[in-house]
Formats: C-alpha cells, structure tokens, sequence
C-alpha cells in the first residue's frame, strides 16, 4: 500500500505545483517582492560600520507595494560598540516605474558600549521615514532604488540618530 500511496501523493502534489494561468505573463502571478541593501564603512579610530537590510513587499496594485523591512546595524571602534535592530512596516507607490514616493515605520532596539568609560546603554526608538527617489531597472524586473528619506519623529536633543535625513541605495527583485 506504501508503494502506491506516496507516488500517488507525490504525481498529485507535484501537478498542482506546476499548474500556471492561462492569458497572464508570468511576472504578474507573483505579487511577492524581495530586496533591500547592504552597507559597510570604514573611519578613524579604527572605526567599522556594517549594516544590512532585507525586505519582502506584495504587491497591492501595480502601482502600490506594501510589506515589511528590518535593519541590522553594526559598528565599533577604539572608543564604543553598538547594535541596532529595527523592524517595521512600509508603503511603497511607484510612478511609470520610475520614481517612487515612500513611508516605512521602524521600531529600533539599540544596544551602546562605550569602552572608554566603561557604560552601557540600551534603548528603542522610533521612526517614521517618508520621502522617494528614483528607480533605474537593471533587469527584467529588477530595479536599484535611490532616494532620501526624512525621519518625521527625529528629535535633535533626544534621538540616538545624528539626523533626521537618511540617503538610501536599495535594490528589489519581483517589481
């Protein structure tokens, strides 16, 4: 019976699998989007910054992404260590798939080390970016993003961030 039932399960599954609509291009069954970008960065004081972030979108309309974006900091140097984590929402709308407007909430957990005086802090933060750029395509359909973004909740005397102003290259696969 076992040699019957699982090649019966396994010619069933793999027909589902393997079924496409009819009249559609293949780029429009999937609404699922993928990308983000990668940062590094080297200074004085032995200073090193890595940052990563990933994000997956959908697809609401051809015009209309919204989905869920994080971001992984790292730095040190002779004088601090710190990491920031950050994840969230965001609403992409794109114009003739050039230009692009976008919001993108992140709720920041921020560990710090000074070395030098020996304190630890740990914090979260938020932030409400919304801003745009522009869209160059470097495939089929994929794009490389550039922008600049401004983090409506920044606070200058209270923020961990320097600023409010946050240029950004990105890039995502599935548009």
């Amino acid at each position: 019976m076992k040699k019957f039932i699982i090649p019966l399960f396994l010619m069933i599954s793999g027909a589902m699998f393997s079924q496409i609509s009819i009249g559609a291009s293949p780029e429009n069954n999937n609404r699922w989007t993928f990308g983000g970008g990668i940062g590094v960065g080297f200074g004085s004081q032995s200073t090193f910054y890595l940052q990563a972030s990933p994000r997956v979108g959908y697809k609401l309309t051809d015009d209309l992404e919204g989905g869920v974006v994080g971001s992984v900091s790292w730095q040190t140097s002779d004088y601090y260590r710190s990491t920031m984590f950050g994840v969230g929402p965001f609403l992409n709308y794109y114009i003739a798939r050039t230009f692009y407007l976008g919001a993108n909430y992140q709720h920041y957990f921020i560990n710090y080390k000074d070395k030098f005086y020996d304190y630890k802090m740990n914090e979260e933060e938020d932030a409400l970016y919304l801003g745009g750029g522009y869209m160059q395509r470097i495939g089929n359909n994929s794009f490389m993003q550039i922008g600049v973004m401004y983090n409506v909740l920044w606070k200058e005397n209270s923020s961990i961030f320097s600023t409010g102003l946050v240029p950004n290259i990105g890039f995502v696969v599935g548009l």
